[in-house]
């Protein structure tokens, strides 16, 4: 099966069991030039449909059973949209490195394993999926992802970056109310999200000008409104993004990011 043959039933299926299995056969890259472009947005059910303006609550929220609950949804939803936005990805970016594509499939498939494990924590607490409006955020910067240089800013280095913060911090407030079970899923998906990371450091420094630095090609490829404060939670960890490879001078100037 072809990576782009899989990307186009991720995006072209409305259950969400096409677009959280497994590939039917092993994936090859050998026809790229031969996929379709890629469509605006994913098909969904009506139950799953995207909507406008969908209010989450803040880490506050935890402590609150019916609120954690819908944390979770948020959460769910967000693996949901990276799961697609990748697979959108491998239909946009035809003419990438190999390496670099099948870098975006082995991302999909955490993504998609990531949703498994929120689902079953929404189930835990007696909700299933869809059972909240769903945002549609990530696909809302979509069309702004022109390059793949664009792309690992805005995914890797923006909001997985930004993850690996809430990830620690809401797990500290799920694990303080006693549910350690969902900190659990919080911290592995954390340590998913440094290799997230690293991939889209790896890729910035390969598809950068030569006479750029890192942190300016961070910033001139973010469309507003993102920016490189957008990239880190409000409890940044220096650890985190340490393990992901990123040099200091870049930490630096990330934690020190403002409005």
């Amino acid at each position: 099966m072809e990576f782009s043959s899989y990307a186009q039933q991720i995006l072209e299926s409305e259950e969400l069991e096409a677009k959280l299995s497994p590939p039917a056969t092993p994936l090859t890259d050998e026809h790229a030039c031969e996929a379709p472009p890629p469509p605006e947005k994913p098909a969904r059910t009506k139950r799953h449909a995207i909507t406008p303006r969908v209010k989450v609550p803040s880490p506050e929220g935890m402590p609150d059973p019916a609120q954690r609950v819908r944390i979770l949804h948020a959460f769910a939803n967000h693996e949901l949209q990276a799961v697609e936005i990748f697979a959108w990805a491998l239909l946009a970016y035809t003419d990438a490195p190999t390496a670099f594509r099948r870098g975006l499939i082995g991302i999909l498939r955490e993504e998609q394993r990531h949703f498994r494990l929120y689902e079953a924590r929404l189930q835990a607490h007696g909700c299933d999926f869809g059972d909240f409006p769903l945002s549609g955020y990530f696909w809302g910067k979509a069309q702004t992802l022109s390059t793949p240089l664009r792309f690992v800013c805005a995914m890797s280095l923006t909001f997985e970056s930004a993850n690996l913060d809430h990830a620690l911090d809401y797990a500290r407030r799920a694990k303080d109310v006693g549910d350690k079970e969902t900190a659990a899923v919080l911290l592995q998906i954390h340590d998913d999200e440094i290799g997230h990371v690293a991939f889209g450091w790896r890729w910035l420094r390969e598809f950068k000008q030569a006479d750029q630095n890192a942190w300016q090609a961070f910033s001139e490829n973010l469309t507003f409104p993102l920016r490189p404060s957008k990239a880190k939670g409000p409890v940044f960890s220096e650890e985190s993004r340490e393990k992901a490879g990123i040099d200091q001078a870049f930490i630096h100037r990330l934690r020190d990011a403002r409005d």
